[in-house]
């Protein structure tokens, strides 16, 4: 991605370095749990520990000091985010809507959210309760490591991809989709799920497609880029990862071809309108 002169965002709490005491509430092997849910079956870890419990945490300064790679990351992380910020307060704006953006946490190993405390292992994830995007910058390179899943872009939809949950916070959808799951089953619950999260990856594709259109920041290779990771983080590819076999009633993210179609389809058109993937029968997603 071309983004040399671009902003940073300025609205970013950077805690690493601050070590979160835990007490009581939960163990780290609860913790662990979460992540490995996260990570097999796209369980948002802040849901997780919010079931469990709340913790009240103590955060420590530590002697912490980045890696140049780290900081590289940082920077990146927070253009990427004032991107999204310049994206959908200019579509916000041009449908008679105010933008307000989710703020970003960078944090290291352990960090303290508003419903818990979450652990590095569990990976990015947005919380609605404090309207906030929680990245450990350690996941980029455990993206390359794990899945083999590399490139500016790659990390690029990440970031746009939990700002689009930000996204159907605001209109009210999250909200919606959240009480609907908490009336039905288990398998119809996960099935509302996927949808969410294919909805949030056709807006890291509408954040893309403006993004470039305003800034000129998509390069050679980089749509491929972001195709690929989406390849990569869907359910199907990872339980068969992870089992050597799926289990597609507990699909609550979407398959590898669903991600990629969706995330394809907002790079291309563009167009916020097109973002229903409530009313298409589900096995049409």
């Amino acid at each position: 991605m071309n983004l040399e002169g671009r902003r940073q965002s300025t609205n970013v709490d950077d805690r690493r370095g601050r070590s979160v005491g835990k007490a009581g509430g939960i163990s780290l092997g609860g913790i662990i749990i979460a992540g490995l849910l996260y990570l097999v079956f796209g369980v948002n870890p802040s849901e997780v520990l919010e079931q469990t419990s709340s913790i009240g945490g103590t955060q420590v300064e530590t002697n912490y000091t980045p890696s140049a790679e780290e900081e590289e990351l940082a920077v990146f992380s927070k253009q990427i985010l004032a991107g999204t910020e310049d994206v959908w307060s200019k579509i916000f704006k041009a449908n008679g809507r105010t933008y307000e953006p989710p703020r970003l946490v960078l944090y290291n190993d352990y960090v303290q959210t508003s419903t818990g405390t979450a652990s590095a292992s569990t990976g990015p994830f947005y919380s609605s309760a404090d309207q906030t995007v929680y990245l450990d910058l350690s996941f980029f390179t455990s993206m390359k490591k794990e899945i083999g899943a590399d490139g500016d872009f790659a990390y690029a939809y990440v970031i746009a991809h939990e700002v689009g949950h930000h996204v159907q916070y605001l209109l009210g959808d999250l909200q919606s989709a959240h009480r609907q799951m908490q009336r039905v089953s288990e398998k119809e619950s996960n099935q509302i799920s996927v949808r969410l999260e294919l909805q949030a990856d056709f807006y890291a594709g509408v954040w893309a497609h403006h993004d470039n259109k305003m800034f000129h920041s998509l390069e050679d290779g980089d749509i491929e880029e972001g195709l690929a990771v989406a390849s990569k983080i869907g359910d199907d590819y990872l339980q068969k990862k992870a089992y050597g076999y799926t289990v597609p009633d507990a699909f609550n993210h979407g398959t590898s071809a669903q991600r990629s179609r969706w995330l394809k389809k907002g790079i291309s058109t563009g167009d916020p309108s097109q973002a229903d993937t409530f009313s298409i029968p589900y096995n049409k997603l």
